[in-house]
């Protein structure tokens, strides 16, 4: 069982501090709107850094940049290309020999400013930079608010699989600014609420009944909505993470929709899926074989579908092949020793890994999913 506190989503009003107490340093969040606007304050207070490296992408810093400088004393950015098809060891290159060029050393810091991409490449940069710089993060849409910016996973994709290339490496610091989403598309912000769905339906009945009671408010992104399950999301990572740090076991549950979720990004080489919504696909594939094996109750999985649906349209699936899908989830990183670790939910607020899923099984559930056989 979590021992996260569950949230009281009338009790957020100032910045909220979740701490992750997993490797070798200690690693901070904070929650509330504007605390980027306190970047260098907060930042000198965790000693993170003598001199500070900003990486971000163009889109991002026309949009943030003129904050995030003024809030860090002026810097001078960084900038890689941005999507999952950038997230590649030569997009790592590029940030190498700008580090090198500017004379960075070992008491530097990185500072990631953008979504789950831009922080997964920066991250994996700092972990690996000098066999490992300081990383702080700024996370500008949801889902890297609520889920990649936290719990030191780093890394990018190869051609035949997504963050086959990674380490653990945990930020010092985490800068979660809900004012930042503003700017953030309507199809990127429900990108991220699937994450949140998906914490839902991990460890908790509460959040994931408050996505669906009060949908129209998230999409509003209403602070007394929006902020608190942004906060309880990182508390319920946090508590994993702090407890298995490089999933061994607990931290498994957070794959929950990903392993089907991944295999169809691969299979579509990253430009069909944002990330969201492939792990909604992989939550549906997931529950549907809870279902077949009796673990979940119909009237759960249809509770998720229905979430799903209310949230909005993704992208179509009907003609992919199932078994190109197999085949990339046959690559996955949650592969051990041969074999496949797969998390189903047994319940809203719960699942359970099993470890004995044939391919019979997984290719009669993306044919359900809407695949071709």
């Amino acid at each position: 069982m979590l021992s996260y506190q569950p949230l009281n989503p009338t009790a957020v009003s100032e910045p909220v501090r979740v701490d992750v107490h997993a490797g070798q340093y200690p690693s901070t969040i904070w929650i509330g709107n504007g605390v980027s606007q306190r970047a260098g304050a907060l930042l000198d207070a965790h000693g993170v850094g003598r001199t500070r490296f900003v990486v971000s992408s163009p889109v991002i810093w026309r949009l943030h940049g003129e904050q995030v400088s003024r809030a860090l004393g002026g810097v001078d950015p960084i900038l890689i290309a941005d999507g999952e098809r950038f997230k590649t060891l030569q997009s790592v290159s590029r940030i190498y020999e700008a580090l090198v060029l500017a004379g960075a050393d070992r008491g530097s810091a990185i500072v990631a400013v953008g979504g789950g991409v831009i922080g997964d490449t920066a991250g994996f940069a700092a972990a690996t930079f000098l066999r490992g710089v300081t990383l702080a993060h700024i996370p500008t849409t949801l889902l890297a608010q609520v889920d990649s910016s936290v719990g030191g996973k780093v890394g990018v994709n190869l051609p035949l699989g997504k963050n086959l290339v990674g380490a653990f490496h945990q930020p010092a610091i985490v800068l979660v600014d809900p004012l930042l989403l503003a700017t953030l598309p309507r199809r990127e912000f429900r990108s991220g609420l699937y994450e949140v769905v998906k914490y839902g339906m991990i460890a908790s009945p509460a959040l994931f009944e408050r996505v669906t009671s009060q949908t129209k408010a998230v999409f509003a992104r209403e602070p007394e909505v929006l902020v608190p399950a942004i906060v309880e999301s990182c508390r319920i990572k946090a508590d994993v993470v702090s407890r298995d740090e490089r999933e061994g076991g607990l931290r498994r549950m957070l794959n929950f929709g990903h392993t089907v979720g991944h295999g169809l990004e691969a299979v579509t080489k990253y430009r069909r899926f944002r990330h969201g919504e492939a792990i909604a696909y992989g939550m549906l594939a997931a529950a549907d074989l809870a279902v077949a094996r009796g673990a979940l109750a119909e009237r759960e999985r249809q509770a998720l579908a229905t979430l799903i649906t209310q949230l909005g349209p993704l992208p179509p699936v009907v003609d992919l092949p199932a078994g190109e899908v197999l085949e990339a989830m046959r690559r996955d990183k949650k592969v051990v020793n041969g074999t496949l670790h797969f998390v189903i939910a047994t319940q809203v607020g719960a699942t359970m890994t099993i470890d004995d899923v044939t391919e019979a099984e997984l290719h009669a559930v993306l044919v359900r999913l809407g695949l071709t056989a």
